[in-house]
């Protein structure tokens, strides 16, 4: 399965142990991973001013990251209308990359519940999702 997975997934992935960390070693392991630039510009930014993350140590979470995904270009802005415009960048990554799966924990993006052929949902139902099948 192709899944992007949202900024505020990957925070929580790196900075705090659950889920979200759970959910990033299975999405590696067992399906496609979909990433893009503006994706690890945000989450460079999040990390070092938020968790002063060392700047080294993110670059090797990004190359890590990098490794086995596929690195999508957003082209053109989709049509949707939600409040955090920056946010309109990095679902269009998610839909350049073809993703089938776009989680996030962002209340307004979940709202969406599917852009195109894009299901949008949070960790915990991708989690069930997984558990279910």
């Amino acid at each position: 399965m192709k899944v992007f997975l949202d900024t505020n997934v990957l925070v929580s992935a790196t900075a705090t142990r659950g889920l979200c960390a759970d959910l990033l070693r299975e999405v590696l392991a067992s399906h496609h991973l979909i990433v893009s630039d503006p994706l690890f510009i945000e989450l460079k930014r999040i990390l070092l001013d938020k968790f002063n993350v060392p700047g080294d140590l993110i670059a090797e979470l990004i190359e890590i990251l990098k490794q086995d995904a596929q690195l999508s270009i957003p082209v053109d802005l989709p049509d949707i209308d939600i409040k955090d415009k920056d946010d309109l960048i990095i679902l269009l990554s998610a839909l350049n990359g073809n993703a089938e799966i776009f989680i996030t924990g962002d209340k307004e993006l979940l709202n969406l519940h599917k852009v195109k052929n894009m299901e949008i949902i949070s960790p915990r139902m991708f989690w069930e999702k997984l558990k279910a099948q």
